[in-house]
């Protein structure tokens, strides 16, 4: 039988390992991870574990007792090195880990601050577990000033939890609308009146100078346009970079991530990567992409597993969508809206939805509390199905339910 290592135990890694052993796989199946503990989902972090809602039994995957009984084998430790020539993965504090293949599932890390005072004490970032209990603790200290830097998904969902525990928010970002990067103009505004109604303020359009601290600990953000802005908490929600050191320093091809093909392989061929560290090609974009989704993380270790039990090589090519919680709002996207020129908004009493196009046909559907539409649009997307022109979407009385169960 051979053996599959995989290191990075997050959505990727853990589900890769749990559905190498439901597709019947009988070989050798390890799961190094570097955080200790039992692996764990990281979305509930800036929401409901945020919140108090789930507790850190409510995160894990599985059950320790899983991972005995699937016979997964677990190495806590830190992943220093490949050795291709031996096929041997170098793990700190441990004997060298022997594979037949392996599989990088390592993720990405949160970026750094790039200005003076970025590592005072009150400067917290939110991507680990370890940085939700930071934050859960600072707030239970009701005379924190909370500021947030950057107005993307983990910015505003910190944001709607500070809001739910009562605190005064602050929001800076330097581009012009909220979510700029991932969602059309009409989604950022529904969203950003939304939080606005809520209290959350925002100050666009501004970039930060620096931070100034007293005692190590920061008392002031100060803008590019001159404003020091008083607070005691800050959290950071600037963007990722790819885990990606290891694949480079065992001399894979790298470039934003992992370079994999169409099957997830790198550009060797025992060594695989899924999820957010990886970069790969998309038919509908005629180009290479790295995703930060769980969705993109579970599809990838769905193909891989197929791919390393019954050693089909079909192409990785499932629908993207994404979601995000910011309080009583519900984000979901289904589909990729990059570069799309032309959008039809749709409004009722359930929310509202933005149909997105690119080069004249469908690319994306964005939803603000619209699940229906969410569930349809990915039925459509996946399904092959002729998708409608955007004179369709605007006539009225179109619904994409009612489209996709007619087709």
């Amino acid at each position: 039988m051979s053996s599959v290592v995989i290191i990075g135990a997050g959505h990727a890694g853990f589900n890769l390992a749990h559905l190498l052993r439901q597709n019947g796989f009988g070989g050798r199946v390890t799961l190094i991870g570097d955080e200790g503990g039992t692996p764990y989902q990281r979305p509930p972090l800036s929401k409901a574990y945020l919140m108090g809602k789930v507790d850190a039994s409510g995160l894990t995957f599985r059950p320790d007792s899983f991972f005995d009984e699937q016979g997964i084998e677990r190495i806590d430790g830190t992943a220093t090195s490949i050795d291709r020539q031996t096929q041997r993965v170098h793990v700190e504090g441990h004997a060298p880990v022997a594979y037949d293949t392996l599989v990088l599932a390592t993720g990405a890390r949160r970026r750094e601050l790039p200005v003076e005072g970025g590592t005072l004490e009150g400067v917290h970032g939110l991507a680990t577990r370890a940085d939700a209990d930071r934050l859960k603790q600072a707030l239970e200290d009701e005379r924190h000033q909370p500021l947030v830097i950057g107005a993307g998904f983990i910015g505003l969902e910190f944001a709607a939890g500070a809001r739910y525990f009562g605190f005064d928010v602050k929001v800076i970002d330097l581009a012009p609308r909220i979510m700029a990067r991932a969602v059309s103009p009409a989604i950022s505004t529904y969203f950003q009146q939304a939080h606005e109604q809520s209290g959350v303020q925002f100050l666009l359009e501004t970039g930060i100078a620096h931070l100034e601290g007293k005692d190590g600990h920061v008392i002031h953000v100060v803008t590019t346009n001159g404003d020091r802005l008083q607070t005691d908490l800050v959290v950071a929600g600037i963007g990722v970079i790819p885990n990606d050191q290891l694949a480079r320093d065992a001399g894979l091809a790298v470039e934003n991530g992992i370079v994999v093909d169409e099957h997830l392989a790198t550009s060797d061929p025992h060594i695989f990567a899924i999820g957010d560290c990886a970069n790969f090609p998309d038919k509908a974009l005629a180009s290479r992409l790295r995703l930060e989704s769980v969705q993109n993380a579970t599809d990838q270790a769905r193909a891989l597993a197929a791919l390393i039990t019954s050693q089909e090589r079909v192409p990785y090519d499932a629908v993207p969508w994404f979601w995000s919680d910011q309080g009583p709002l519900k984000l979901q996207i289904a589909g990729l809206g990059t570069g799309s020129d032309t959008f039809i908004e749709q409004r009722d009493d359930k929310g509202l939805s933005v149909f997105a196009f690119r080069d004249g046909q469908l690319a994306a559907v964005e939803t603000a509390n619209h699940a229906g539409n969410h569930m349809a649009a990915r039925k459509l997307f996946g399904s092959g199905l002729a998708r409608p022109s955007a004179d369709e979407i605007a006539s009225p009385g179109f619904t994409l339910k009612d489209y996709v169960l007619r087709k």
